[in-house]
């Protein structure tokens, strides 16, 4: 498998763009182009044509969730690739909200006029999109979720109130034996989202790759307590991570000097080969 990051929050030179998103292109040595979140905007387009990704090619879209750094490049992506199917749990479309530092709500929700479109299939709990490729959501969430959820809030019967998560799903790949989970911001929070997918897999992944949310710009960074809790456990899965986005560079650097090669950092522009 290869994989190549289209948008970050960083990048690996001046040549590529950046932006507060994600956007991950994974392509199966057998078959079947993926593409993981397309990003806040039209970026992860023009980074795609500097990494030789032509996203018309593009089989299947994954959305990890309803927040627009994750899902605002999809109209653009709708108008570029016309077959693929697009993946998203079928609470996506709700209305999400992030609390900012002047304590104003700003809506972050996924632009509603794209729900209907035909190539849109609503997904809940676990959806096999093929042999190899499953999503999955319903994380029971038995650890603490990250610190900077709180300030994350939705529209429920009326009412603003604390953000669920219940939108949010992980991608599963499998190929030659291998297992690879993506997550998108792990609101659910990394531990339970692998405590989850143990539970349905009876075993952990060999390559994890996605934000793990440790970092926010109203929150701050999660505690060297919790950091190093993390770490602990995630050495346990004897899987090796890639992380990038939401985790924020301070707690990846705390998890690098705990896990050594056991983690990298992706930054746009990054081409890895699992």
């Amino acid at each position: 498998m290869v994989i190549k990051v289209l948008v970050e929050n960083t990048a690996i030179s001046t040549d590529f763009g950046t932006e507060h998103g994600l956007s991950l292109y994974i392509e199966k040595t057998k078959r079947d182009k993926i593409l993981f979140d397309v990003g806040a905007s039209t970026l992860f387009l023009k980074n795609a044509k500097k990494l030789n990704v032509n996203v018309a090619d593009v089989d299947f879209l994954v959305i990890s969730h309803g927040h627009c750094d994750h899902g605002g490049g999809l109209k653009t992506f709708l108008e570029v690739n016309t077959k693929a199917k697009v993946f998203m749990h079928r609470l996506a479309f709700g209305t999400y909200y992030s609390k900012r530092s002047n304590e104003r709500l700003t809506c972050i929700g996924l632009d509603g006029s794209l729900k209907e479109n035909k190539q849109m299939v609503f997904t809940s709990d676990r959806y096999h999109i093929n042999d190899n490729i499953q999503v999955f959501s319903n994380v029971v969430q038995k650890a603490p979720l990250p610190k900077s959820n709180r300030g994350l809030f939705m529209e429920y019967e009326g009412r603003v109130v604390s953000d669920t998560f219940k939108h949010e799903q992980n991608l599963v790949i499998e190929e030659d034996g291998k297992i690879l989970l993506v997550t998108g911001c792990a609101h659910n929070g990394i531990v339970n989202i692998l405590d989850h997918f143990y539970s349905l897999n009876e075993r952990m992944p060999d390559y994890v790759v996605g934000g793990f949310h440790l970092a926010s710009r109203s929150a701050g960074n999660e505690n060297f307590e919790t950091i190093d809790s993390i770490g602990t456990y995630l050495l346990g899965t004897k899987a090796k991570f890639y992380t990038c986005h939401c985790t924020g560079l301070e707690p990846y650097k705390r998890l690098k000097f705990m896990m050594g090669d056991r983690i990298d950092y992706l930054s746009v522009g990054s081409e890895v080969i699992i």
